[in-house]
């Protein structure tokens, strides 16, 4: 009665054992199968994209058409010297006002000066052997007209009076050359203007004629301003010689300055896609200074109608400078624009986009057009917003 007590116990324990089992692997597998689904579920959320939208921005520039602008000086000489030789002594320095012909150093040139002294040894021999070959031309030829002497000698000395006439006019072209040449020790200043940059120093060693020259003045006329400006060629056909713009600096707030537009390249640069215009202003009281950066504002009419996006809302590629717009179906749509003006941050759009339209704000390179999106709870602003 034990023994079959026991094999019952058996029986009923693996029955259990074997249920549990079953129950475990069924647990499993539901888990597996969750997991499985889960994943699928992220995988498909991750396939589409969550984006920011933005509104285009209304150009603010009130009808005007502001662009970057580079001063430079009516008149800038780098002043490089002629000849080798040691700095004896400067007199200006930067800043310094200069008037046209005003010494602005001198050089000692040692060798250019034993030059001068033996081309000076050599114009006397010349013109002492020219003197005794004039001479004696002179005499061969009244012994000539005696018969005394044949045609052909006579002929001779003649020769040999222009061959040293030759040699001492070209001993006396050296000299002057060398006398040129010494003056160069002088530096002057070309024209009248300010010293905008001094490289001499005393006794340092000035080498003429070389690549590794560097002026030892910069001399700047800046009495009136040249300023170049690259105008978009949408605008190009607006812009003519004789136009006023106004102009503004950073360290002059709320200054402006009135300029004229001079003259104009004529042409499209192919790389930039503008043109390159020329302004000049009055500078009396030399607020304008050469290499600086201002901000010129051209009257046209329909320049601040432009809508403006941010740098990142772009996309370019090889159909050109792209946007993201969001559709009404909730996919997206590329489409090509074209810029007005390039800001840095923001960049003015000339065609392409439309004051409506839902622009995708950072969109992947991915994105293609007809690719489903996801809006950001919150993720619709302005241009300004988004910056």
């Amino acid at each position: 009665m034990s023994e079959r007590g026991d094999s019952r116990t058996l029986k009923i324990g693996g029955a259990v054992a074997a249920v549990a089992a079953i129950a475990l692997v069924a647990v499993g597998i539901a888990a597996r199968r969750n997991s499985e689904h889960q994943l699928a579920s992220w995988t498909a959320a991750q396939a589409t994209p969550t984006v920011t939208l933005i509104r285009p921005r209304a150009g603010t520039s009130g009808g005007a058409l502001t662009l970057p602008a580079k001063l430079q000086a009516y008149n800038s000489a780098p002043i490089y010297a002629r000849t080798s030789g040691y700095v004896r002594r400067w007199y200006v320095d930067i800043g310094d006002y200069v008037r046209t012909g005003q010494t602005l150093a001198v050089l000692d040139a040692p060798e250019l000066d034993q030059q001068l002294l033996a081309a000076r040894a050599e114009l006397q021999t010349a013109r002492a052997n020219q003197r005794l070959a004039a001479t004696t031309a002179a005499r061969w030829q009244a012994m000539l007209a005696k018969d005394a002497v044949s045609k052909q000698e006579t002929d001779e000395k003649i020769g040999d009076l222009a061959a040293k006439s030759a040699v001492s006019n070209a001993a006396s072209a050296n000299v002057t050359r060398l006398q040129f040449t010494q003056g160069f020790t002088r530096l002057t200043a070309p024209f009248g203007g300010i010293v905008t940059s001094r490289a001499a120093e005393i006794g340092a060693l000035v080498s003429a004629g070389t690549a590794a020259s560097t002026p030892l003045f910069t001399v700047s006329d800046v009495s009136r301003m040249r300023i170049f400006v690259r105008v978009p060629q949408s605008y190009s056909a607006q812009v003519h010689p004789g136009m006023h713009v106004s102009l503004s600096l950073p360290e002059y707030a709320g200054r402006t300055f009135d300029a004229m537009l001079t003259r104009t390249a004529g042409a499209v640069d192919s790389t930039s896609g503008t043109v390159l215009v020329e302004l000049q202003a009055a500078n009396a009281d030399r607020a304008l200074k050469p290499g600086a950066y201002a901000q010129a504002s051209f009257p046209l009419a329909g320049a601040g109608t432009a809508l403006s996006l941010p740098a990142s809302a772009l996309l370019v590629g090889e159909k050109g400078t792209q946007i993201a717009l969001l559709g009404a179906d909730g996919r997206a749509r590329l489409c090509t624009i074209r810029i007005g003006r390039d800001l840095g941050e923001t960049v003015e759009v000339a065609a392409g986009l439309s004051a409506g339209d839902r622009v995708i704000d950072n969109p992947p390179d991915s994105l293609r057009t007809g690719d489903a999106v996801r809006v950001a709870r919150g993720g619709t602003g302005t241009a300004d917003a988004a910056r």
